[in-house]
């Protein structure tokens, strides 16, 4: 609760104060491979059954996104390679 209380305080002293904060968060993305029409028609006769549609299976391929963003939006989004890492410099965290 004190917490909160002192946040409400500095919000009525800078109203801008949420507009400095940036924040983060990262999403696992997967690869599809998906057919094109082209590929995945076929020859049938008139009374031939509907032919069945396998379902989309997710790739085992797989890249994180990071995103970073403010107030106003995204301020910066990259993709990740599986397998590496981000670690921020110390000049980036407090830039």
């Amino acid at each position: 609760m004190d917490a909160c209380r002192e946040l409400k305080e500095h919000l009525e002293i800078n109203p801008d104060l949420f507009s400095k904060v940036i924040t983060g968060d990262e999403s696992w993305c997967y690869a599809y491979d998906p057919e094109t029409k082209q590929q995945s028609s076929e020859w049938k006769s008139s009374n031939s059954p509907r032919p069945k549609k396998a379902q989309r299976v997710k790739s085992s391929v797989k890249t994180m996104l990071i995103s970073f963003f403010d107030t106003n939006g995204i301020v910066h989004s990259e993709f990740i390679p599986y397998g590496e890492t981000v670690l921020p410099t110390s000049s980036e965290m407090f830039a």
